[in-house]
């Protein structure tokens, strides 16, 4: 697949996906969702990859969504919500995943650009990039999550702060208040995300994605129907998984585990 609107990279059991349309800021166009669509149904379909980078070049990861591009769109009422649904599959898409996509948040990181982030399983930021919702500073309204996402993230009322004064937040900001997991300055942090990679490459895959799995859906509905969800997937995982047992074989013979994945 060519890619006009990002990178793609893959290097043994990691892809790295970088937005590329740095003069422009990396806005989650049309196009540009359509193509990180594609990336990632590419990534499921390979078993060997464990872990996708997302990032932007230049000086934004992503400032939001093509604004000039809405323009057209809004006058288009059944394109506009094909848009939408784009966008509302990806993100949906990386949450469902079995893959641990880390978000690496090299600068602006804006309205859309923050739908995707939230998104993504982690994220790192650095220190100086400015990280925010920003809709209602151009009239706009969050339509791939944002509104749904960042209160689950951070608490309703710093959520509501955030999107009522289109403020935006510095890494270092970011990190305090849990929108991101740490923060580093800008030349540390592809660095500090290939640290997070060598760690999580040790663990089972599988117990990974069984991890990943069972703190979004359980997010999905109540404590009791997580604490069931919990119970049945650990029994499946327990009884029938290689790693499972493994783990606890090489724990006894005090080697590394050889995981599988299964």
């Amino acid at each position: 697949m060519t890619y006009q609107n990002i990178l793609y990279e893959r290097q043994d059991r990691v892809v790295r996906l970088t937005l590329n349309r740095p003069d422009s800021l990396n806005p989650l166009s049309w196009d540009t969702i359509q193509e990180l669509g594609t990336a990632f149904a590419e990534i499921d379909a390979d078993p060997e990859v464990v872990i996708v980078v997302v990032t932007g070049a230049g000086k934004a990861f992503s400032a939001g969504g093509d604004l000039k591009g809405y323009l057209g769109l809004y006058k288009q009422p059944a394109e506009f919500r094909r848009y939408l649904r784009d966008f509302f599959d990806l993100c949906a898409r990386l949450e469902r995943s079995d893959k641990i996509v880390i978000a690496a948040v090299n600068g602006a990181c804006v309205a859309g650009g923050l739908e995707l982030l939230l998104s993504c399983d982690l994220a790192v930021a650095a220190d100086e990039a400015r990280i925010g919702d920003g809709h209602l500073n151009f009239g706009q309204l969050p339509g791939a999550g944002g509104s749904q996402r960042l209160p689950r993230a951070i608490g309703a009322f710093r959520a509501k702060e955030l999107m009522f004064s289109g403020r935006l937040l510095s890494g270092i900001e970011a990190a305090a208040i849990g929108l991101v997991n740490r923060s580093v300055p800008r030349v540390q942090l592809m660095a500090e995300v290939e640290t997070m990679i060598e760690e999580y490459l040790t663990k089972s895959p599988a117990g990974l994605a069984g991890t990943k799995h069972l703190v979004n859906e359980g997010l999905r509905g109540s404590l009791e129907a997580g604490l069931q969800l919990e119970m049945s997937f650990v029994y499946n995982w327990a009884t029938a998984s290689h790693d499972a047992t493994e783990g606890l074989i090489a724990f006894d013979e005090k080697r590394t585990p050889d995981f599988k994945g299964c």
